[in-house]
C-alpha cells in the first residue's frame, strides 16, 4: 500500500522524502506517524524497479523544508552521501517514470487487496487517476465488501447470548457499515453517469 501512495503523490510532481512523508499524513491522511525508516526503503525498491527516477533538487527548494526530526535529518543525509552524482548542492528528488505511471494505475485499480476501510480510503483519495470505468469497478467492488460485512454484522446482533450493551455495539457498527454503503451508492451513481459521459465522448 506504501508503494501505490508514494506512486500517487509522484504523479503530480517531483518531491524528496520529506515532502512525501508530510503529503502522506497532510494529503492522504493514511499515515499519520509514517517513518523515514519505511520510506527510504520504498523509494529505493521503486527506483531499483524502475518505476522512479532520482533528480537533484534546487537548493532554494531544500533549504525551505525541515523535517524538525533529528533522525529524519541523519536518514536524509546518509541518503545524500550514498548516492553517487549528488553534490553537497543539492539532494535526492524522485520523480515517477512513465512505467511507474503504468504500474501505479494497475496497482490503484488492483482488487487483490480491497479487504479493509484504509486500503479502499487510500484508493479513493487517488482515484483521480483512473477512468470512469476503472473507478466504478473500484466501487462496485468495495459495494459488495460493505453489503457482505452488513449481512455478517445484523446476523451477529441477533445473537441471543449478547447482552444489552454488546448488541447495542453491534447495532452501531450496521449503521456504520450502512452509512458507508449510502456514501458508496452516491459516489456510483456519480461515476456511472461519468462513465456514460466519457463513453459517448470516445465515439
Amino acid at each position: 500500500m506504501l508503494d501505490i501512495a508514494i506512486l500517487g503523490l509522484l504523479m503530480d510532481r517531483d518531491h524528496h522524502g520529506y515532502e512525501i512523508r508530510a503529503q502522506l499524513r497532510d494529503r492522504l491522511g493514511v499515515w499519520a506517524n509514517v517513518s523515514f525508516g519505511s520510506i527510504y526503503p520504498a523509494l529505493a525498491r521503486l527506483e531499483r524497479y524502475g518505476f522512479v527516477e532520482a533528480v537533484v533538487a534546487s537548493d532554494a527548494r531544500v533549504s525551505s523544508l525541515s523535517t524538525g526530526s533529528l533522525s529524519g535529518e541523519r536518514a536524509s543525509l546518509r541518503s545524500l552521501r550514498a548516492t553517487p552524482g549528488l553534490g553537497r548542492r543539492g539532494r535526492k528528488v524522485y520523480r515517477i517514470t512513465e512505467k511507474g505511471r503504468e504500474e501505479f494505475v494497475t496497482l490503484l485499480s488492483d482488487p487483490a487487496t480491497l479487504d479493509d476501510s484504509k486500503n479502499f480510503s487510500l484508493r479513493m483519495a487517488l482515484a483521480k487517476y483512473l477512468t470512469p470505468s476503472l473507478r466504478v469497478g473500484l466501487l462496485e467492488r468495495r459495494r459488495a465488501d460493505l453489503v457482505a460485512r452488513l449481512a455478517e454484522v445484523r446476523s451477529n446482533a441477533h445473537n441471543e447470548q449478547l447482552d444489552t450493551y454488546a448488541r447495542s455495539v453491534m447495532e452501531h457498527a450496521a449503521q456504520g457499515v450502512e452509512l458507508d454503503l449510502a456514501w458508496i451508492d452516491n459516489l456510483l451513481s456519480t461515476e456511472r453517469s461519468n462513465q456514460q459521459s466519457f463513453a459517448r465522448e470516445a465515439k
